[in-house]
């Protein structure tokens, strides 16, 4: 039986960050051919995100997992997603 389970893909990114500005357009783009939930976390002014994630923005991470940090590669997200299917 197929599974249904939906990933759940969070996206760390900040305001004026080229960078994330592409992750971002790239993730809306996939979502039109796989499924999965996306959370996107602004850090900006956020402590304690600022102290975690800035450094590597944008910051990609699949059911809590980090999988990409500067740059989304789509075919390997695409596998990534996949997994996190398979692995449900």
């Amino acid at each position: 039986m197929a599974s249904t389970r939906r990933p759940n893909v969070t996206v760390y990114h900040a305001q004026g960050c080229h960078l994330c500005e592409r992750a971002l357009a790239q993730l809306h783009a996939l979502r039109a051919e796989l499924e999965f939930e996306l959370d996107e976390v602004d850090i900006g002014g956020v402590e304690h995100l600022e102290a975690k994630y800035r450094e590597w923005l944008p910051v990609v991470e699949i059911d809590g997992r980090r999988r990409f940090t500067y740059y989304l590669q789509p075919d390997a997200f695409r596998r990534a997603v996949a997994q996190a299917v398979a692995d449900a």
